[in-house]
This record gives C-alpha cells, sequence and structure tokens, in this order.
C-alpha cells in the first residue's frame, strides 16, 4: 500500500510540475541567467510548495484550508501583482555575462521566493483536492503516515523534473549567447507578467460573475 501510495505520488509531482506556468519559467530564467543550481533551488521551492500543498489536501487540515478560503481574495491580488513586477523586471532587464548565484543567501532567496509563491496561491491545494477526486485517493485524515508517503511521492515527482532541468541545462547552458539570453528575457518576462494580469483580472466581478477561473 504504501508503495502505490508513493509511486501515485511520483506521478502526482510530475503531473504538477511539467505543465510550464509562471513559475516554471522563472525557474527556467533564473537558470539561464544565474546559473542552473539558483534555477534547481527555484523549482525545489515550488517542488516543496506542492508537496506541503499535497499533505494538507490529504489530510483535509479544515484550519489552513479555510484560511486560504476565507483569504483567498487578498492572496491571489498579492500574488498577482507580485508576478507583474517580477516579469517586469525580467522583462526589462539586460542580458549580460553573470556569475553564477550559488552562495548560500542567493540559493535561499530563490528557493524561499517560489516556495511562498506556490504556496500562497490558493489554487495549489484546490488542485490537488481536485487531482484527489480524479485519482479516487481517498481522504487520509488522521492517516498521517499514508498522507506523509503520499505527500514524499509528490515532492519527489516534482523535484525530479527539475533535476532533469538542472542537468540539461548545466549540460548546454554554455551555448546559450546572450542575444539568446536578451530573447528569453524578453518572452519570458512577458509571460510572466502576463500571468500576474490573468490573475488580476480574475478578481474582478465581471470574471466571477460569468464563471471563469484561473
Amino acid at each position: 500500500m504504501s508503495t502505490y501510495l508513493l509511486i501515485q505520488g511520483i506521478l502526482m509531482g510530475l503531473v504538477v510540475a511539467v505543465p510550464v506556468g509562471p513559475l516554471g519559467l522563472l525557474c527556467i530564467n533564473r537558470a539561464l541567467t544565474l546559473g542552473p543550481l539558483c534555477g534547481l533551488f527555484s523549482g525545489l521551492g515550488v517542488a516543496s510548495a506542492d508537496a506541503l500543498a499535497a499533505g494538507i489536501a490529504a489530510l483535509g487540515i479544515s484550519l489552513i484550508s479555510e484560511f486560504f478560503s476565507e483569504h483567498q481574495f487578498i492572496l491571489r491580488l498579492i500574488g498577482g501583482i507580485f508576478l507583474c513586477y517580477l516579469g517586469y523586471k525580467i522583462y526589462k532587464a539586460e542580458a549580460v555575462a553573470q556569475s553564477p548565484a550559488n552562495h548560500v543567501n542567493g540559493l535561499l532567496s530563490a528557493y524561499a521566493t517560489t516556495f511562498l509563491l506556490t504556496f500562497s496561491n490558493p489554487v495549489t491545494i484546490l488542485s490537488f483536492v481536485a487531482m484527489y477526486a480524479g485519482w479516487h485517493v481517498p481522504s487520509f485524515s488522521g492517516h498521517y503516515f499514508a498522507a506523509a508517503t503520499l505527500t514524499t511521492g509528490v515532492f519527489a515527482g516534482s523535484a525530479l523534473w527539475w533535476v532533469a532541468m538542472f542537468v540539461g541545462l548545466t549540460v548546454f547552458r554554455d551555448r546559450f549567447n546572450l542575444r539568446f539570453l536578451g530573447l528569453v528575457h524578453r518572452v519570458s518576462g512577458a509571460l510572466i507578467a502576463g500571468f500576474g494580469v490573468v490573475v488580476l483580472l480574475s478578481l474582478s466581478p465581471l470574471s466571477q460573475s460569468i464563471g471563469i477561473r484561473f
């Protein structure tokens, strides 16, 4: 049973990690501009938040779930504004040769920002609730070992994707010239800011009245 839950968690972790969203673009941008290790730590921040959200959804911890539900508007507002800010900063950044951000503070900062952005988004927990329903995962309320096993699998699956990307970018990073990095800044910055705008638009009464969800 525990092996099955672990494998199921790994598959779920891969499912949520592989699609390239705003945080995936942020991790890739950091990997290309600040070094693959910075990109890896950014990805691990996303994986950790996904695992924590998976554990909360599995255990059905009502207090935290209610907090995110009650404060969904302000959390999404802050997240949307921050994504717009990050996207703008990345878009305006000049493509210059930089030394890799391998120092502890830089790596911890990369980890913390993606962790907080991922976990503060109420959709993260709700997506696991929906996934559990679709995959017929039972509630593990009170079954902490089973929930921990599933959570470990989610982290392992998500982290596996980021480790693979770290290896790939480590091997090929020297082939990317400044012109290419400049294009990465423009495209990823515009897309990240665009995601932020979409999040902010989803808060409008009009989008809520017609049932639009982001």
